[in-house]
């Protein structure tokens, strides 16, 4: 039996009388795209910023690569390999697109901030970034400024700053977000070849990508994981359809 990779053990974080993840307990194995679905304000960004490091578990354990990094904050966690991309960019706007990537590679070193211009010259991190820049089709675009990019270019530009860590594991939050038909559709053929860089813990409301892509599918209704199981088990799951009310299950 293969060992998960990521492995998310009965996480609970409270707001008040409001509990957002209630017990949750998911793995992400390697090679895999597991998605997380469920209706808005299901909990689903809460739990993935619990991964992440960005918020602090009340209750529960994550282990990643074998290591217990519940205590850790976001950045020791994405230089243990966690890769992460955002709902909402956190891209620099002013910045080129390859500034963008070299700061990603930064990071990716454990380094301290440093004065920009010499990071610029610095030979590694510059074709750590252009080696990601290459692997999303950016390259060409590289002395673009980011903020002159269309949208699905920036979501692939987040792509090349977390593939800067090299990461065992890339947790994506909504990476279809604000992408017409055609672009959800390059978007999912592209992350359909970059689980062989890395397996993915994918937020997503897209139900095409999902069933697309989707090796396993956990459903979250109120901080709850209702359900997990192959494309074919939760498209026949009644719960399931029941907690969707019709919104967004065929």
């Amino acid at each position: 039996m293969t060992e998960a990779l990521l492995d998310i053990k009965g996480l609970r974080k409270s707001f008040g009388a409001l509990r957002a993840t209630d017990n949750v307990s998911l793995t992400l194995n390697p090679g895999e795209i597991h998605a997380l679905i469920g209706p808005n304000g299901a909990g689903k960004s809460t739990l993935i910023a619990q991964v992440a490091g960005g918020l602090s578990p009340d209750a529960g354990q994550i282990v990643f690569a074998g290591a217990d990094v519940t205590p850790l904050g976001t950045a020791a966690r994405a230089q243990a390999g966690l890769g992460r991309t955002f709902q909402i960019s956190a891209l620099a706007m002013e910045f080129s697109v390859l500034q963008n990537a070299v700061l990603g590679a930064l990071g990716a070193g454990g380094s301290v901030w440093r004065f920009f211009k010499p990071v610029m010259r610095d030979a590694e991190l510059r074709a750590r970034a252009e080696a990601a820049l290459e692997r999303v089709g950016l390259m060409e675009h590289a002395a673009k400024r980011t903020a002159d990019l269309s949208h699905g270019q920036r979501r692939l530009l987040e792509v090349a700053v977390a593939l800067t860590l090299e990461p065992k594991a890339f947790l994506m939050d909504e990476p279809m977000a604000g992408l017409g038909g055609e672009g959800s559709k390059r978007m999912t053929a592209f992350l359909d070849s970059l689980r062989r860089d890395a397996p993915i813990l994918l937020v997503e409301h897209d139900m095409d990508a999902v069933f697309a892509l989707a090796d396993r599918i956990s459903v979250l209704v109120y901080g709850q994981i209702i359900a997990t199981g192959t494309a074919e088990d939760i498209r026949a799951n009644r719960d399931v359809r029941a907690a969707y009310l019709g919104e967004e299950m065929p």
